[in-house]
């Protein structure tokens, strides 16, 4: 069987803005949909699209139960671990897609 990889990732509004947290095993085309407003839902609503953080996983299993952690995060604590990786809120998807 093929190696995959799984991401979790966090978009954010803007700077301290609406986050959103997702998983994909495809994270540029993900996060192409949701720049492009591809589905309707809570990104398209609040303009959620930059691409603030992510992790990577080569089980699903892990990656979704990642998700459903964070997700039940402190707003805080999902600031932190965006600002470790990326303190100033550059949006990612232009430093890996682009």
């Amino acid at each position: 069987m093929p190696d995959r990889n799984y991401f979790v990732y966090m978009l954010a509004s803007r700077r301290n803005g609406t986050l959103y947290i997702g998983v994909t095993s495809d994270l540029a085309g993900r996060i192409w949909q949701h720049k492009n407003h591809v589905h309707n839902g809570f990104t398209k609503r609040y303009s959620v699209s930059m691409l603030v953080w992510y992790e990577n996983f080569d089980d699903v299993t892990v990656a979704i139960q990642r998700e459903k952690t964070m997700k039940k995060w402190p707003r805080q604590w999902k600031i932190n671990e965006i600002e470790k990786m990326n303190p100033t809120w550059r949006d990612l998807y232009d430093d890996l897609f682009l």
